[in-house]
């Protein structure tokens, strides 16, 4: 047997992958861009890594924001989450493709019906506890992780539409979530900033700073809609603390109206929520 032979036994799966790569760059220099998408969209072995790949780099890009920001869902959990969402999508089609194919005498003996979308309709249903485990409600009522878990469908979303084929809409969908993610934070908070609307937590050290403090606010002309006093709910601190929910009529930043109240006597803790 010759050293060449035994090199091709060898490496035989190697030397297949070789000729699928081979075949489809050779078709790419054959064909045009319409001529290249409807081949990735066919169920082979390029097509299948091609996709794989693809939502493998969207859902990591993706993350990539979250796991900057140290969310509980980072670049990894982004990228399995649109990578198996893709491998679920793949795995419908061949099952369609074989039901209509070498298992169409089988399934007509026996019955069998396939509905294309019930395995992406799963993955919806299970990113929603996925999602769940990246809110949080903080000990100042404030909930967080809304975004996590937005981009964690939305990374879903992505990953059903690369495993199904459906390249179109992934051109158009995945830059809009990542600046939805990347580049709107930083509009959000200039929204916010010059907004009227703020909510305030403040610990005092008695129950009587309540009226001094709504009485400063009616003269600064802040009209309050919403006091919800109580206890701190931090175990570590036994001062009395209140939640307000105003708004500002006059021209002025939310850090000029919480510098005002700093500046009042008792007022051990205050800060925006």
């Amino acid at each position: 047997m010759s050293t060449g032979r035994m090199f091709c036994r060898a490496a035989m799966p190697e030397r297949t992958m070789r000729r699928c790569l081979f075949s489809f760059f050779q078709k790419v220099r054959r064909t045009s861009v319409n001529g290249v998408i409807p081949y990735l969209r066919e169920m082979n072995f390029v097509s299948v890594m091609f996709r794989l790949i693809l939502a493998m780099v969207c859902g990591g890009m993706i993350g990539l924001e979250r796991g900057r920001k140290r969310r509980p869902a980072g670049c990894r959990t982004y990228m399995l989450v649109c990578l198996g969402a893709a491998l679920t999508m793949l795995l419908s089609q061949y099952e369609f493709t074989m039901v209509q194919g070498p298992w169409r005498e089988l399934a007509q003996q026996i019955g069998i019906k396939t509905d294309v979308s019930r395995f992406g309709a799963q993955v919806i249903n299970g990113i929603g506890f996925l999602g769940a485990g990246t809110i949080l409600v903080t000990g100042h009522q404030q909930v967080t992780g809304l975004t996590t878990a937005a981009g964690l469908w939305a990374s879903a979303c992505t990953g059903l539409a690369v495993g199904a084929g459906f390249y179109e809409g992934v051109l158009v969908a995945f830059p809009l979530i990542f600046l939805s993610i990347r580049v709107f934070p930083i509009v959000d908070v200039m929204i916010q900033e010059f907004s009227r609307d703020i909510n305030l937590y403040i610990e005092f050290s008695s129950i009587n700073q309540v009226g001094e403090i709504i009485n400063h606010l009616k003269a600064q002309d802040v009209q309050i809609y919403e006091v919800d006093i109580e206890r701190g709910r931090e175990k570590q601190s036994r001062n009395p603390s209140a939640f307000f929910s105003v708004r500002m009529n006059q021209k002025q930043t939310h850090s000029q109206l919480l510098s005002n109240l700093a500046g009042l006597d008792g007022i051990c803790v205050i800060e925006e929520i």
